[in-house]
């Protein structure tokens, strides 16, 4: 018999009653992700190591060039959420190039990644989460689209105050609504008297790891890139969206059979860090030409004239504001006495 996880959902609340956002988005996610490749033409999402080698390349040598200022340490490179492994290829390559050749520790839960990762990256060491990385020396930590699908908490103004959006039953179909329980000591002051309807959102899971990885590059030295779509909060907004097909579809509606994401509050990010130097958040294409992505465009372009125009618009997607240069915003979390890493101003 094949699982559904709809039904499987369904028939809980039908036992327990309505279940958060955060607790609903977990269970699809992470269903979702433990059951396919989702990325590329095939899948139902593309991501930016996927769309150019330059990316992932740029990503290296930023952290080979805080790695070199910092006094070229015994670092390890880290990645959280790295999709097919991509990024981390490109990144390896560049720093080597560099002469940066740290070990490779991936955090990964899904099966199916894990293969995919294992293939490309032989060298590296998986962890099922962060407990297990390396504690005798700095980390150079990357999370590019990761925590846009960690859980996120939705807490809505209604005409009793805030309340927190749960996920229950309407004649048997899953629908949101407001909960009975009184949050409006959850919201920023400036946001609570938001008018009726607002939404505001908020990442437990996110602010959490961030804190965790803190602690480790405080007490051992090192830097963290995070690379996503976002704002810099606090602020309203239901930013809940699913993608399947390289389409919006119903968060509600077929459930782990789609991606669930939200956008990111890069100033919660770094509240959950305060005993780091943070850099950022800037525009992801304003970061990228910052390092140079137009020198790296034109040098490849050189090399292979006949994919002078496919690199060209690889380089646009990244960059240009109406593709991910805007969206996606880039901050960088590191130890008080490492340098600020490069792509942002002083």
């Amino acid at each position: 018999m094949v699982f559904s996880l709809h039904d499987h959902l369904t028939r809980l609340i039908a036992a327990n009653g309505p279940i958060s956002i955060a607790d609903y988005m977990a269970s699809a996610n992470a269903h979702y992700y433990a059951t396919r490749d989702p990325l590329g033409l095939g899948g139902d999402f593309t991501t930016a190591p996927e769309i150019s080698q330059m990316f992932g390349e740029l990503v290296g040598l930023a952290l080979a060039d805080i790695w070199a200022r910092a006094g070229q340490p015994n670092a390890a490179y880290v990645e959280v959420g790295p999709g097919r492994g991509t990024l981390a290829r490109d990144a390896l390559g560049a720093m080597a190039r560099a002469g940066l050749k740290p070990p490779v520790h991936l955090v990964e839960t899904s099966p199916t990644l894990i293969a995919k990762q294992a293939a490309l990256l032989p060298q590296a060491t998986h962890h099922n989460g962060i407990d297990t990385l390396p504690t005798d020396r700095p980390l150079l930590i990357v999370a590019n689209e990761f925590f846009d699908a960690l859980p996120i908490r939705q807490l809505i103004r209604t005409d009793a105050g805030w309340r927190e959006l749960m996920v229950g039953l309407d004649r048997g179909q899953l629908a949101s609504a407001p909960g009975a329980t009184p949050l409006d000591d959850q919201i920023p002051r400036t946001l609570r008297d938001a008018p009726i309807g607002s939404i505001h959102e908020q990442s437990p899971a996110s602010t959490a790891i961030v804190a965790d990885l803190a602690q480790r590059l405080a007490a051992q030295g090192g830097a963290m890139l995070v690379i996503d779509y976002g704002y810099s909060g606090p602020a309203t907004g239901d930013t809940l969206q699913a993608v399947r097909g390289h389409a919006f579809a119903d968060p509600l509606v077929d459930v782990g059979e789609a991606d669930l994401t939200a956008h990111v509050d890069f100033t919660a990010l770094a509240s959950a860090a305060p005993q780091l130097s943070a850099a950022g958040p800037v525009a992801q294409g304003d970061w990228l030409m910052a390092l140079g992505i137009d020198a790296r465009t034109a040098a490849l372009a050189a090399q292979n004239p006949q994919r002078a125009a496919e690199l060209q618009s690889q380089r646009d997607r990244l960059v240009k504001a109406d593709a991910m240069g805007q969206l996606f915003r880039v901050i960088a979390l590191h130890h008080p006495d490492w340098p600020i890493p490069a792509g942002f101003a002083a």
